[in-house]
């Protein structure tokens, strides 16, 4: 049985990604935060770009860290990120977030849905901390996503559009629709209201169980603006960092796991139903049975595109197999070998950060700073549902 199958283990692992990134990702100068540490000994190897999504997601990072009771600097922290925000971010003539900015500048202002998602979650986070500012926050980046992105001929988001919100791109995306369904089932949790609830089980029902009906029920990434599969995006770019072709078995057992979610505050069995089986995807098509680990992308057939192991893919099995654990054992198996799996290579053994990448065979092919856009949030958000789902089920979870 893993030492994480214990409240004083998981707490750990999350003090130890707070305490990674605090205090050199606070920027005092320019304000909001630095998350371009070097995976390796945190150094900061780049103190100007400031990513929307990297933000957001540290603001979540900091008010969960409040909510568990953790160091009491996290609401100073959540605080400075939540202002930044809500004012740099913020392109108060056109109405949205700023999606990349050089210190205070902006230097790219196309708007995704992805990056507000993630403002969603962080304003609801904040909010269900108590960080002042954080319901508004709330509000505002629903709005954006309601007035400009919601398509309701599709009942989903759409991905992409310019600065002056004048054009919607016509590529339709997987992810900005998962990670909209995390933010509002968030939001749903922070304000108890039955809108966020009901947006985000229109999302999670027409991607997961009527959209994949094109993929023999497999989660495709890319479509064209009438949600039809787009098999040929990115084919020549099997590496690209946020587009790449194929499956993602990271991608299904994080919808396994946020489903769970959703059918713990619904009264219908589809969700817990659908749950199962894109987890079951997830390790069947993905397991690397030679060198252990989740593949990055791969075929429909399991064949392996992009054999890298990558951090997050793991945390997110890990969540999505200790929710599903509370009802049959077998996902508690999973949940012991994916934390095996990830002590053993994906850990920093000296910080307890996890590392982006590595090669199939768990080596390193470069500098792996970490990505942009990344300060911890995936293991810190799946240890605290693991910690979840020891606590509705604490028999069930202990095996």
């Amino acid at each position: 049985m893993t030492i994480y199958r214990t409240r004083g283990a998981l707490r750990h692992q999350i003090r130890d990604v707070l305490n990674f990134y605090y205090p050199e990702c606070i920027d005092s100068s320019d304000g909001g935060y630095v998350a371009q540490l070097d995976e390796r000994d945190g150094h900061v190897y780049d103190t100007q770009t400031k990513h929307l999504v990297a933000t957001a997601r540290a603001v979540h990072n900091f008010s969960a860290g409040v909510l568990l009771e953790g160091p009491d600097w996290c609401r100073q922290a959540a605080e400075h990120g939540l202002q930044f925000l809500s004012t740099v971010h913020w392109d108060d003539d056109r109405e949205g977030y700023d999606w990349l900015l050089e210190g205070r500048t902006p230097v790219e202002q196309r708007r995704y849905c992805y990056g507000h998602a993630f403002v969603l979650l962080a304003g609801a986070r904040a909010h269900q901390a108590g960080i002042p500012g954080g319901r508004a926050e709330l509000e505002r980046a629903y709005e954006v996503l309601e007035e400009h992105f919601w398509e309701p001929d599709h009942g989903l988001y759409a991905d992409q559009a310019t600065p002056d919100w004048s054009t919607l791109e016509s590529y339709r995306g997987q992810n900005a629709n998962m990670h909209s369904c995390e933010a509002l089932l968030a939001a749903y949790e922070a304000t108890g209201e039955q809108r966020f609830l009901e947006r985000a089980h229109t999302v999670a029902d027409r991607f997961t169980r009527e959209v994949t009906n094109a993929t023999d029920g497999l989660l495709w990434e890319h479509y064209t603006d009438d949600w039809e599969p787009d098999l040929s995006y990115n084919a020549d770019q099997p590496g690209h960092q946020f587009r790449p072709p194929g499956y993602q078995p990271g991608h299904h057992a994080e919808w396994a796991k946020l489903l769970v979610v959703l059918a713990d505050h619904l009264s219908p069995e589809w969700p817990l139903e659908r749950a199962r089986e894109l987890f079951d995807v997830a390790v069947d098509l993905g397991w690397d049975d030679e060198h252990g680990g989740l593949y990055y992308t791969v075929e429909a057939d399991g064949e392996p595109i992009v054999a890298d192991k990558y951090g997050w893919v793991h945390t997110e099995a890990i969540g999505a197999s200790a929710l599903l654990s509370r009802f049959d054992d077998a996902y508690g198996e999973w949940y012991d070998r994916l934390w095996a799996y990830s002590r053993e290579h994906l850990i920093n053994p000296r910080y307890g950060n996890w590392y982006e990448r590595l090669t199939r065979e768990h080596a390193r092919d470069g500098p792996n700073h970490g990505p942009e856009v990344e300060p911890g949030y995936h293991p810190l958000t799946n240890c605290w549902l693991a910690l979840r789902a020891l606590e509705a089920a604490p028999a069930a979870f202990d095996g």
